[in-house]
């Protein structure tokens, strides 16, 4: 079993996983403090994506209550979508603390622009055309490919 972290540039692969490094063979206090330091920063990335994830579902929700404003026009769905963008933007904030900013914005941009266009299709009664489903995939394979080429 091995555990993988990223951190900036740097990949740790951890033999057998938290519990078999953390009970390796270094110093007590060194072990301690070194298993404690890549845990946590691990940790932080992955919250960061996980932060990520939440403000793109923000972002999403408020782009469908806009739909919904009629222009902002009605007052529930004017008000969810300021709310959901004033969420979203600050989920995004604190998601560029652990990841890159290039890596941020394409995939809260991608895969938000591929939810909305899903939702259009699936619940708004939006058309489905093969440039929209070339497009949709081609924002999703972007992402895929930006994500292997390491730029977390």
């Amino acid at each position: 079993m091995v555990a993988r972290c990223v951190i900036g540039d740097t990949v740790v692969d951890l033999w057998g996983g938290w519990d078999a490094f953390c009970e390796s063979d270094f110093s007590s206090i060194s072990r301690v403090a070194l298993c404690t330091a890549v845990h946590l920063m691990c940790t932080l990335v992955r919250m960061g994506y996980l932060l990520l994830a939440a403000a793109i579902a923000a972002e999403v929700g408020a782009t469908t209550a806009m739909k919904y404003s009629d222009g902002f026009s009605r007052l529930a769905p004017s008000l969810l979508t300021v709310l959901g963008y004033l969420l979203s933007f600050g989920l995004l904030a604190q998601t560029l603390k652990t990841v890159s900013v290039g890596t941020a914005y394409a995939i809260w941009a991608g895969v938000g622009t591929a939810a909305i266009a899903t939702i259009g299709i699936v619940f708004l009664g939006e058309g489905m055309t093969v440039a929209k489903a070339a497009g949709i995939a081609l924002i999703i394979l972007g992402v895929v490919v930006l994500n292997l080429g390491g730029a977390h």
